[in-house]
């Protein structure tokens, strides 16, 4: 986990964890603008590369649908306590929805 946090770093943060729609097997490409690695593939069968994906959108996602589009409740639910995050985002999701800190 982070122990710092980026000044000034807010996450957009859905009002309702529902209509998430994001993959949650197979090899997936995220957006040049979310990563800028010239291999920017995730292999979401393997739990490293699914939590780093997950760690990704949760901190660059500019929108709404961006989450939707690459983040699953469940999935979400379960790696949260797993997942390396600066403070601000964890602290904005937990706010929002409190059920994801216990």
């Amino acid at each position: 986990m982070y122990d710092h946090d980026v000044p000034d770093k807010r996450a957009v943060v859905t009002h309702r964890l529902s209509g998430f729609h994001g993959p949650v097997s197979g090899r997936v490409r995220l957006p040049h603008r979310m990563f800028w690695h010239a291999d920017r593939v995730f292999d979401l069968d393997q739990p490293a590369a699914l939590r780093r994906m997950y760690e990704i959108v949760l901190r660059e996602a500019l929108s709404y649908d961006e989450l939707r589009t690459w983040l699953d409740v469940p999935t979400l639910r379960r790696e949260w306590h797993s997942l390396s995050l600066p403070l601000s985002v964890r602290r904005d999701w937990e706010r929002r929805h409190p059920s994801l800190a216990t």
